[in-house]
This record gives structure tokens, sequence and C-alpha cells, in this order.
């Protein structure tokens, strides 16, 4: 059975608008469900591949910082 994560999740967030999407991200973000974690890489992933060098440093500083936190550490 051939399934392409990244295409069924795209395809599924598709038509959807800026609200839809923001409560989609925020929902699994809070939920912290492990079921959502494949999306949030989908969504990730299309982020970094249209991110200049700038946000990719950023981004990376951002993660860096909060890992260095650890996880059960709230903001």
């Amino acid at each position: 059975m051939d399934i392409n994560i990244r295409h069924h999740i795209i395809n599924n967030f598709k038509g959807d608008d800026f609200n839809t999407l923001r409560n989609a991200i925020e929902e699994s973000v809070r939920e912290k469900d492990e079921v959502t974690l494949p999306g949030l890489g989908v969504f990730f992933e299309l982020l970094w591949e249209n991110a200049d060098q700038e946000l990719k440093n950023n981004i990376i500083e951002i993660i860096r910082k909060r890992v260095r936190r650890g996880l059960e550490e709230k903001d």
C-alpha cells in the first residue's frame, strides 16, 4: 500500500483559508496529539522550503533555545 502523507495532508488543507490553517496548527500544538505531528512536519517542511536564510536562522534559533530549556518547561 503506497500512502503519500505529504500529498494527503496538503490536499486535505488545499482549499482552506488563513483562519482554518491557523486553527488547525494551534489546536494540534495545544492538544499535543501525537497523531498530528506528521501534519505539522509537512507544514514545517513547506515553511522551510519557502523561507529565506534570515527566517531559517530565526527558526533554528527559536528551536535551539526551546530545546535547551527542555520539553517539560513552559514559556
